[in-house]
This record gives structure tokens, C-alpha cells and sequence, in this order.
């Protein structure tokens, strides 16, 4: 049997939140921007400042930087279209924007699971077995894992591009979405493959659960090892340097794994805006927090950041007293 493709459809239009009245349109669209802003000067701000100061040249801080470049992505892949949408009512995204569009959005979010994934082994290297840490948890061994962790995505999640690209698109080209992802790229397929699309979950949960699975062992591990410190002190020292990683896995992983379940079992939202809401809030809000995070909750980053801030501020103060 020779396979035909018969799309028809040239591009599809991005409605956004279908719910949302006119008159809301400008306060959406600004907080969306606001979001976007807040996103790609937070992160700039962590790549630019870890890479001035040497004394956060360290492998942790690496793991951060390539968590800051897939936040910056996603941010760049997602927000632009869905503001214009809403400024400029520009709905219309072509053919090969959307899967352009999908294969980042994708990519970027296998590439951040493994980020996470490789912050849990560097905190579980370095409670649980410290003496091995500087052997084994190196500059440049973080550099070429985290390395190999873009290229392999990318050249991973062709497999679904191609997928997508191989279906017969024919009906409705609207895509009740603030971005174009593959659920809802595929849903609008002339003909459903039941044996391809379970495939797809799976290849999608894998790249999900397979790195939830390592890095909840890893810090049950961590924790285990904190509990036998014998004392209080240390233990502080000790789950300090953690909290910082397990509130971003926490915030990443929560609610992304409540949606995929609730999609697997047939759960269905009351209405499409609050199942879009919750979707762009677990896929934006930890892009946007994270750098927070970065600043507030980690030693290094805090110390680093108040040391520039007091001799600016005496620099400052003596430029007046001239």
C-alpha cells in the first residue's frame, strides 16, 4: 500500500485562550510580556553574572547556567506569538512555523528534565559520597554532559517532528493553544494512528519519568545521608545546599506530571482555558522564578551578589564625597 499525504491545510490559527473575553485582551497580553521580560532578563542576569564571577566558576553553577539557556528558550519559543496575538490579534502561524514552533518546545523540555537530572547526581555526589566529588563532578565533565544532553535531545525529538510532519493534516487548522505542541498539532491529523499515538505517549513519558525516577532516588538518597549527621549544624549545612534544587524540581515536575496523568486517565478540565492556564503556568512560572530562586536560596550566588552590591554601593559613595 503506497502511503499518500493529503494535507491541505497551509497554516493553522492559534486562538490562545478561547474563553477570553475582548475587553481582557490588553491586561492578558501585558502580563504575558511582563512574564516573557521577566523570564529573559532574570536568566541573562544569572548566565552574565556566574560567568563574571570566578568564585562561581563551579560545576553547580554550570547546571544552573544550562538551566537559565533552556528558560530563556522555552521563553523566546512560546511567549512572542501568543502576545502578538493578543496585541495585534495576530493569530495566524504558517505551516512550518508550528512544527518549528513544537520540535523547540519539546526539545527544550526533555533538555530541562535532564538539566534537573544532572543537578539531582551533583547534589547526591556531593552529600552522599564528598570524597569522590572532585573526581568525579568536574568543570568540564559537566560541560560535556550537559553538552551531549542538548545535541542527543535534539537530534531525539526529530523522531516526533517527523512523526507529526508524516500526518495528513486536512480538517480544521485551529490549535485551541497559546503554542503549538504536539497533542494539539496531532489532534487535528485527517486520520488517527491509536498504535502510533500510544507509542508517542510513550516516547513522552519516558523522556519524563525516566529522569523523575533518578532524581527521586537521588534525593531520597541525600536525605537519608542528611538524617545521619549527627549534627544539627551540619545537617543545615547539608539540606541548605539542596533546597534550592529541589524547590526548581519540585516546581518543574509537580504539575507537569499531574497533567500527563490526568491526560492518560481521561481526565478532562471544565473548560479549555483552565486546562491552557494550568499548562502555561507549569510551563512558564518556573522559567520565571528560577532565577529568584538562583539569588536568594543559594549561598554562593547570595554572598557573591551582596559583595558587588556593598562595593558598588562604597564606589558610589565616594564618587559623592568628591
Amino acid at each position: 500500500m503506497i502511503y499518500t499525504n493529503i494535507t491541505t491545510i497551509k497554516d493553522f490559527r492559534v486562538i490562545g485562550f478561547p474563553g477570553l473575553l475582548p475587553q481582557y485582551h490588553g491586561p492578558v497580553s501585558a502580563l504575558l510580556l511582563l512574564t516573557f521580560l521577566s523570564i529573559v532578563l532574570g536568566n541573562v542576569f544569572i548566565l552574565v553574572f556566574v560567568s563574571c564571577e570566578r568564585c562561581l566558576h563551579k560545576p553547580t553553577y554550570i547546571i544552573f547556567c544550562h538551566l537559565a539557556l533552556t528558560d530563556i528558550g522555552f521563553g523566546f519559543a512560546t511567549l512572542p506569538k501568543v502576545i502578538a496575538r493578543y496585541w495585534w490579534d495576530d493569530k495566524i502561524v504558517s505551516f512550518g512555523a508550528c512544527f518549528t514552533q513544537m520540535y523547540f518546545v519539546h526539545s527544550l523540555g526533555a533538555i530541562h528534565s535532564l538539566i534537573l537530572l544532572m543537578m539531582a547526581i551533583d547534589r547526591f555526589t556531593a552529600i552522599c559520597i564528598p570524597l569522590r566529588y572532585p573526581a568525579l563532578i568536574t568543570n568540564k565533565i559537566i560541560s560535556i554532559v550537559c553538552g551531549m544532553f542538548w545535541i542527543v535531545t535534539f537530534i531525539r525529538m526529530l523522531v516526533v517532528l517527523v512523526h507529526a510532519l508524516s500526518l495528513s493534516y486536512c480538517n480544521s487548522n485551529i490549535i485551541a493553544q497559546c503554542y503549538c505542541d504536539r497533542i494539539s498539532v496531532v489532534r487535528l491529523a485527517c486520520k488517527k494512528d491509536k498504535y502510533i499515538e500510544d507509542v508517542a505517549f510513550g516516547f513522552s513519558m519516558f523522556s519524563l519519568l525516566v529522569p523523575l525516577t533518578v532524581i527521586i532516588f537521588s534525593y531520597f538518597a541525600v536525605i537519608i545521608s542528611v538524617v545521619k549527621i549527627s549534627s544539627s549544624e551540619g545537617r543545615y549545612r547539608a539540606l541548605s545546599t539542596c533546597a534550592p534544587q529541589i524547590f526548581i524540581t519540585c516546581l518543574y515536575y509537580i504539575p507537569r506530571c499531574f497533567a500527563y496523568l490526568a491526560y492518560f486517565l481521561g481526565f478532562k478540565f471544565p473548560n479549555a482555558d483552565i486546562r491552557i492556564v494550568v499548562i502555561m503556568l507549569y510551563s512558564l512560572l518556573p522559567a520565571a522564578v528560577n532565577p529568584l530562586i538562583y539569588c536568594f536560596k543559594t549561598k554562593d550566588i547570595k554572598e557573591a551578589l551582596m559583595k558587588k552590591l556593598k562595593s558598588t554601593k562604597i564606589g558610589f559613595e565616594k564618587k559623592v564625597s568628591y
